[in-house]
């Protein structure tokens, strides 16, 4: 892998496959940047100009922010990245693109830095059952906040591997009338994204249906890291 041409890698998943868990383990392991845009757009709301304070009011009120938004801050800091030259070992993207007009602006976006010939987009896949039942039993840490997912290994645990505090599950996640919610809008939303990647041979899909470092370590078969 040249620094000149980063591995730029967008990770895809139901709410539950345990996107969240593997984009934290690149993150640390890999040292690569991150982009995401939930952390993009918290920042941006705490500018008091009109776009600050309208982000702050759309994410308030359980909003979507309008792509334009999201993708005038991914251009600012894919130019921070274009910066580090050889030191950039890799892209990290997360929250985007979850629509296929995203798609097609980060398709843009990434042929101006020239960075699409060493793009992938990484899809932890499990099935709408599986992502009811880890749902339904993820618990949260009643100490520290850490979230636990319901998967492998950690299944077993009865105190928080961060802090030891005690676990406890999640109230909302009991409600399984907006988990089935959130499963549509992914097939709705983020289903002719993943089709758009495939067609393009740019989408690796790996089974979310494993322990979380079988997860991680057919990643990095995928994209010949290891």
């Amino acid at each position: 892998m040249h620094s000149s041409n980063p591995l730029v890698l967008v990770f895809l998943g139901k709410s539950g496959a345990g996107k969240g868990t593997q984009l934290d383990i690149f993150r640390e392991r890999m040292e690569f940047d991150f982009i995401g845009s939930g952390d993009l757009l918290r920042a941006r709301k705490k500018e008091q100009d009109f776009t600050g304070k309208k982000i702050a009011s759309v994410i308030d009120n359980g909003g979507l922010i309008e792509t334009p938004v999201v993708f005038s801050l991914w251009m600012a800091e894919f130019e921070k990245l274009k910066d580090k030259g050889a030191e950039l070992k890799g892209i990290v993207i997360d929250g985007s693109p979850r629509k296929i007009r995203e798609a097609y602006l980060m398709d843009e976006a990434l042929n101006w830095y020239e960075w699409n010939d060493n793009f992938k987009v990484i899809l932890i896949d499990v099935s709408d059952e599986e992502v009811l039942s880890r749902i339904a039993n993820r618990r949260i840490c009643k100490q520290c906040g850490e979230i636990v997912p319901y998967v492998g290994e950690l299944k077993r645990l009865t105190n928080c591997p961060e802090c030891n505090g005690e676990l406890i599950k999640r109230p909302e996640d009991s409600e399984q009338d907006s988990v089935r919610k959130r499963l549509e809008w992914f097939t709705k939303e983020v289903g002719p994204v993943l089709d758009f990647y495939r067609e393009k041979n740019k989408l690796i899909t790996i089974n979310g249906n494993q322990s979380v470092e079988d997860v991680y370590n057919d990643i990095l078969k995928a994209l010949e890291l290891k």
